[in-house]
């Protein structure tokens, strides 16, 4: 729509204010000049002035020409700060275009979102209810058991596809917890794309292999030094570094496992509690005045025994990485497993690693309340009455407890699961010779 320029001193056109402004704001010494001629050059055209950018164009040449008069020299820097009025304003134009293509893009797809996540709610609601029917339907005799594990199975491909796919998403993620909210703050850590909570937990990964080589490499530095080096005692400074990296390593586990649950990785809460237990113990350790001669070599007892099981859990955690990841995948391959699960002190690998894990996990587990019990009796006996010794003391004989209850509660459930698949196995075997 073209506009009639007012021939009032006061009143010009929105467009052409709007674009004197923009030339003024770069062109700081023709300011006054521009002021004060603007209304009689709007004057002397009797053309109508339109808001769009070719006629903006004829404003700057209108703009150079009243220059050009004022001026007898340096049309060479009129042709530049032309030129560069020129790029700003459309600079300025492209800005607002893209800010409102932006703007609706967001808009169309906060729609399309709101739509999807409703869609997701109801068919999960309707999975839950179904399962609930069918459950109800085979202790009243309506559905036969058959039939029914057949349905159950279908449910559970339709669940499997909903929880894993990109619709995952827009289904509500797990409660954050007060850990999450007392280190990040109320801020949202849950992932809308699959591929990024993969990468969360590639990189939980990355981060316990990392760490399961340092597990074994201080202690064992730590030892050899006092054999070597220390003459039989330990200075204080590397055991509170040690301490501190511990320290280090149990929050950042415990802050990536919490990330990971949000996002749907099936986590056991005690193996999150128990990095919370050895967090605090290593935060109070630090705080633990390490005694030197005489007799430290009874007095760092515990010490020695703590950096012992250290080089244990090391190698326990070696043997995770190494051997249940693998399996994991396959479990994943298989749909037995989501994609977000990770490994940890619950999962069990293939079948010989019964026999060669587990032992260590046990033997790791008594050793560990062990040196919880020699704390608690050097604190007893009055060899370090300090009451850090206690705590760590009592803190390691509840983690010893927590992790062989939850190993064993594994191998139970992995037992039960193994006896349904033989017994399964044998029915089918049975219908096939009788057939």
């Amino acid at each position: 729509m073209l506009m009639e320029p007012n021939r009032g001193k006061n009143n010009l056109p929105a467009s052409i204010v709007e674009f004197s402004y923009c030339v003024l704001k770069i062109r700081h010494r023709r300011r006054r000049f521009l002021a004060g001629n603007l209304p009689s050059l709007f004057n002397s055209r009797s053309n109508q002035f339109s808001e769009n950018w070719v006629e903006s164009r004829s404003i700057v040449d209108l703009f150079e020409m009243g220059d050009s008069t004022a001026t007898v020299s340096g049309g060479d820097n009129n042709s530049s700060e032309r030129n560069a009025a020129e790029e700003v304003c459309r600079i300025v134009e492209q800005s607002k275009e893209l800010q409102e293509s932006a703007a609706t893009l967001i808009s169309r797809n906060s729609q399309e979102e709101a739509s999807l996540r409703q869609r997701a709610l109801a068919l999960d609601s309707s999975i839950k209810r179904l399962h609930s029917y069918i459950a109800s339907s085979v202790k009243k005799g309506n559905l036969d058991p058959k039939d029914a594990e057949k349905l159950v199975e279908e449910l559970t491909r339709a669940n499997y596809t909903l929880s894993e796919g990109d619709a995952a998403a827009f289904l509500p993620s797990k409660s954050y917890g007060r850990f999450l909210k007392m280190f990040l703050g109320p801020i949202n850590v849950h992932a809308t794309r699959k591929d990024v909570q993969l990468k969360v937990k590639e990189e939980y990964n990355n981060f316990r292999d990392r760490t399961a080589y340092l597990f074994l490499f201080f202690p064992s530095l730590l030892l050899l030094l006092r054999s070597w080096v220390w003459n039989g005692c330990f200075p204080a400074l590397p055991v509170q570094m040690y301490q501190a990296w511990l320290l280090f390593l149990y929050t950042g586990l415990a802050l990536r496992e919490n990330i990971l649950r949000v996002n749907g990785s099936d986590i056991r809460p005690w193996w999150i509690y128990h990095h919370y237990c050895a967090m605090l113990m290593a935060l109070i350790s630090l705080t633990w005045e390490i005694e030197r001669q005489p007799d430290c070599s009874q007095k760092q007892k515990g010490i020695q025994l703590f950096l012992k099981w250290a080089i244990m859990q090391g190698v326990a955690m070696l043997l995770q990485n190494r051997y249940q990841r693998q399996r994991l995948y396959t479990r994943i391959a298989l749909g037995k497993a989501r994609r977000m699960d990770v490994v940890w002190g619950e999962t069990a690998g293939v079948e010989g690693q019964i026999w060669l894990l587990y032992p260590i996990l046990f033997v790791l587990q008594a050793f560990e309340a062990y040196v919880g019990l020699l704390l608690l009796k050097t604190a007893v006996v009055g060899v370090v009455s300090e009451w850090q010794v206690v705590t760590c003391g009592v803190l390691l004989i509840i983690m010893a407890v927590g992790n062989f209850t939850n190993t064993v509660k594994t191998l139970v459930s992995k037992s039960r699961v193994k006896a349904k698949m033989k017994k399964g196995k044998s029915k089918n075997d049975l219908l096939q010779g009788s057939s």
